[in-house]
């Protein structure tokens, strides 16, 4: 990924594109650049010219999606600090440790705010022009509220199921109305 992310710097240039999406653009070409000479080398040197523009790279990505609802031009001072540091944090200790699994980690946690962004990004304005009864099914927050109690009550019902047959009682499930799971406990018998 050398030469078309310079057309597409120069288009966003010619375009009068925000500098950000410059940015992007020529830092994937360094990426590119950077794999190139490793590829070629195998040196560790050529292996960080590689693997750190990575990480910048990927921070200019983050950036990018975060501010997609911004006003034009403008610039989130505090997101753009927090990602140099992290990069910069990333860089000194990774230099120190020259640990692969670090640097894997590191930019493994970028792609996946990445992936999440998107998704809620594409679920955000997706939903938007759905019908409101299909619009609720995209509602991954509530999703999460609703499986995350209804797991609770699930390993409460095991939970008590497992500790009554210990106890020596006789647990049923029941299903009401065919559809939710209930222990009752049937009357010991007496002897």
């Amino acid at each position: 990924m050398i030469i078309p992310p310079l057309f597409g710097a120069i288009q966003s240039v010619k375009d009068g594109l925000e500098k950000r999406y410059i940015a992007s653009y020529l830092a994937l070409t360094v990426v590119g650049m950077g794999s190139w000479c490793f590829h070629m080398t195998l040196k560790y040197e050529m292996q960080l010219l590689d693997e750190l523009p990575m990480i910048y790279s990927c921070c200019i990505f983050v950036y990018c999606m975060f501010e997609c609802f911004k006003m034009k031009n403008s610039i989130n001072y505090h997101l753009l600090f927090t990602l140099v540091l992290f990069s910069l944090i990333v860089t000194i200790v990774y230099l120190k440790v020259k640990e692969p699994v670090f640097h894997q980690v590191m930019y493994g946690m970028l792609v996946f705010t990445l992936v999440l962004r998107s998704i809620y990004i594409v679920t955000w304005s997706v939903r938007k022009k759905m019908p409101p009864i299909i619009g609720v099914t995209t509602q991954f927050h509530a999703w999460w509220h609703i499986l995350t109690g209804l797991g609770s009550y699930l390993h409460i019902l095991f939970s008590l199921y497992t500790r009554t047959l210990y106890l020596r009682y006789r647990p049923k499930v029941k299903f009401l109305l065919g559809i939710w799971p209930v222990i009752l406990i049937e009357p010991l018998r007496k002897h």
